[in-house]
């Protein structure tokens, strides 16, 4: 999984082509830590077609702010670097974060 930072989140994802999977987290935030494992099972099961990217809110709060990831943990979906999609707060479970990578791969 690519570690993104305020440096190459535009390279990495916002002029990428393809879809970019974006798993926004905090060190303090439980349901983010939870939820890191599976995310890190999905790039190992379907990264051969979507590429899978995490970034730490805490080191990149106004970009954070810049795409509308206001509460954590937010999981997005970026195709050819536009959101298209994403699960958030209590929303974002393991199955939901499979159902929506599914729709893409």
């Amino acid at each position: 999984m690519l570690e993104l930072n305020k440096d190459n989140f535009e390279a990495e994802v916002l002029k990428a082509e393809g879809y970019v999977l974006v798993d926004f987290w905090g060190p303090t935030c439980e349901p983010c830590k939870a939820l890191m494992p599976h995310v890190e099972g999905y790039s190992e099961k379907y990264g051969d077609k979507i590429k899978f990217a995490s970034l730490d809110v805490t080191q990149a709060r106004r970009l954070a702010i810049s795409q509308k990831v206001l509460g954590l943990p937010v999981i997005a979906m970026y195709k050819d670097g536009e959101r298209i999609d994403g699960v958030v707060a209590d929303g974002a479970t393991a199955s939901t974060v499979e159902e929506m990578i599914k729709k893409y791969y």
